[in-house]
């Protein structure tokens, strides 16, 4: 006797019934929020969204905004250096407690343990390290160097790699998890076969390791990239956005367009950009892990 097949439709009825919430919170508030900001940045919105079209003029203003420009090159040097940074440390970290060394779950704990921490508390934490009255300059001083400067968050030409020491060090530690993670999965006979066959250690994570963790080196720039766009908090905390106008990113003129200027079409414009930068990421992202194992 041949049973029948449940229909597609109703596999899993369940789970899909639970999911129903989700997914209209989804569909409601991030894609029908999405589309009415968007809407709105072609309008000339003020203090209250307005039904004025307007075209492209408030992004002509947007990319005419000095202060845009900045905060766009500042996000542009912070993001390839966060990258960098965080998965070369990440990496290495995760490499060094994959030897498994003694109290490795203290050490973890220790390392992990600026990840816990908001990026407000991070932010006043490197504000006073990083504060030539009383921080790292000071110290270094008081021990006899007495011509040593190191205070970026003072100089706009560098204040924007002020921040990205903070955010380094809240950042990398998570990525040490990511990359830990991906290390305990790689096969042990991999390890003894290079063993057997004489490679360095070096040139078998360069070559054979590495190659192999292609998919948690992907996640772990996408993660450190949607971090890296939306930044507000660390800056408002550490610099506020100075000297000057020296420190500015993007999520932080948006607030300020929306909230301080009551500005709503500016503000719009500028956010729609962000999703724009988001979106470029976020599909080769999608592509790579989904389109590609459909096409293979």
């Amino acid at each position: 006797m041949h049973t029948q097949r449940p229909n597609a439709l109703f596999r899993n009825l369940t789970a899909k019934i639970a999911a129903l919430p989700m997914i209209a919170t989804a569909l409601f508030v991030f894609v029908g929020c999405t589309l009415w900001t968007v809407y709105y940045s072609f309008t000339k919105s003020r203090m209250l969204p307005s039904d004025k079209w307007v075209g492209l003029q408030q992004y002509e203003r947007l990319w005419n905004t000095s202060k845009w420009q900045i905060a766009v090159e500042n996000l542009l040097i912070f993001g390839f250096c966060m990258m960098i940074l965080s998965l070369v440390i990440g990496f290495t970290l995760a490499a060094l407690l994959d030897q498994k060394i003694r109290f490795e779950n203290t050490v973890r704990t220790i390392i992990l343990y600026p990840f816990a921490l908001s990026f407000i508390v991070t932010g006043l934490i490197w504000q006073w390290v990083l504060n030539p009255d009383f921080g790292i300059q000071q110290v270094v001083r008081d021990l006899g160097w007495k011509s040593f400067e190191f205070n970026p968050l003072f100089n706009s030409d560098i204040v924007i790699y002020g921040v990205l020491i903070a955010a380094v060090w809240q950042g990398s530690g998570f990525i040490m998890v990511v990359m830990l993670a991906g290390l305990r999965g790689i096969d042990e006979e991999i390890w003894k076969a290079a063993r057997v066959d004489g490679i360095p250690k070096w040139r078998t994570y360069v070559f054979i390791i590495i190659p192999m963790m292609r998919p948690v080196f992907v996640t772990a720039l996408v993660l450190i990239a949607s971090g890296i766009i939306k930044v507000y908090d660390l800056v408002k905390a550490q610099t506020n956005g100075g000297p000057g106008v020296s420190s500015e990113v993007p999520a932080k003129y948006v607030i300020d367009m929306m909230f301080g200027n009551q500005n709503l079409g500016q503000g719009f414009a500028a956010s729609t950009m962000m999703l724009l930068s988001v979106a470029v990421i976020l599909i080769p992202w999608a592509y790579l892990e989904f389109g590609s194992k459909k096409h293979g």
